[in-house]
């Protein structure tokens, strides 16, 4: 027998403010809230408080962790935070956590800047470093608050996203087989323009010109120092690159797809997951959508996905669950993982 990382437990937290179909449509007077549903899947999207920061959410989805008693502070060694909107550009938002949740001092603690696909790359991660022994109780964490890049008078992306962060806990256990993996990623970044926040960094430092709020050929406005999504782009970038991941994924598994319980993709919209369902020829049954009370959360999409299911009875221990991130960058990323 040999160390192998597995999953123990996944929390989930999610801010007190909330931005639902009724607000939205009566801000924007030619929506119902029945068409933003139908389109997005989203009912309820969870809204940082303008004080409320990645390292609150990420210390609030750990303390649940421990609350539910999967382990102490005391107990991690490693630390590894995935987030896009971090408190600071220094120091790194980890370090941060680290000392506000009391972790030890000899607790390793990094970020890491990655998006949708950025759960599956934490878990790569983080196997690596249970599987070589340098931890043994490690805490992925994932956290984004896109609202506060969003420009209120953008509907192309304001009706998609929501803030909201994880907590999974991943320790070694004695066993043969592989419980997280193989791994397969994909790099593109030729669409690195596609969803972007253009200004506001180093490369485009932000100015009063890159403030000026703009209006574009759909009517949604935004500054350059707002989040900009290209949709059709980000669309067909997912119609070619998903299906084949999933082609790949299975193949270095050795499984077919009858051999696999569930398929966790990121959570984009209701829309897209539908039609890559549909391409990938997944039966309903072992597909899973669940982002109507939470909305597009980034990083913590497919983590709360997972939770979702195993509350709802969707997975239990022994099934396969593939997992599939893709978007920003462009990068997509997947695995299989086995339910302990």
């Amino acid at each position: 027998m040999t160390n192998k990382a597995t999953i123990r437990a996944i929390t989930s937290f999610l801010p007190a403010g909330k931005l639902t179909n009724e607000q939205l449509a009566k801000e924007f007077g030619d929506w119902h809230a029945s068409q933003i549903l139908g389109k997005t899947g989203v009912a309820v999207r969870s809204v940082a408080a303008a004080d409320e920061c990645v390292s609150d959410l990420a210390v609030a989805a750990s303390k649940q962790l421990f609350a539910n008693g999967a382990c102490s502070p005391n107990d991690i060694d490693f630390l590894i935070l995935c987030t896009q909107s971090p408190d600071y550009f220094l120091p790194t938002t980890a370090c941060i956590v680290q000392d506000q949740l009391g972790l030890r001092t000899d607790c390793g603690a990094i970020d890491f800047n990655q998006g949708c696909s950025g759960y599956v790359y934490g878990l790569a991660l983080a196997k690596s470093l249970i599987e070589t022994g340098t931890a043994k109780n490690l805490l992925l964490l994932t956290a984004d608050t896109y609202t506060k890049f969003i420009n209120p008078r953008d509907r192309s992306v304001r009706t998609l996203f929501g803030d909201g962060a994880t907590a999974t806990l991943v320790v070694p256990v004695e066993e043969e087989r592989d419980l997280i993996g193989p791994f397969i990623f994909g790099t593109d970044g030729s669409g690195a323009e596609q969803i972007i926040v253009p200004a506001g960094a180093l490369r485009c430092p932000a100015t009063p010109a890159t403030a000026i709020e703009k209006q574009d050929e759909s009517g949604n406005w935004r500054s350059e120092q707002n989040f900009y999504m290209n949709g059709a782009e980000v669309f067909n970038f997912a119609m070619r690159r998903i299906p084949p991941a999933m082609d790949q994924l299975l193949e270095s598994c050795g499984l077919n797809l009858e051999q696999v319980d569930l398929v966790v993709l990121h959570q984009a919209n209701k829309f897209m997951l539908e039609r890559l369902r549909g391409k990938m020829k997944i039966p309903p049954d072992k597909f899973w959508i669940d982002m109507a009370n939470c909305g597009n959360t980034v990083s913590s999409s497919i983590p709360i996905a997972l939770e979702s299911a195993r509350k709802q009875d969707r997975i239990k221990p022994g099934d396969r669950v593939a997992l599939i991130g893709f978007g920003v960058g462009y990068s997509w990323s997947a695995t299989m993982i086995e339910i302990s």
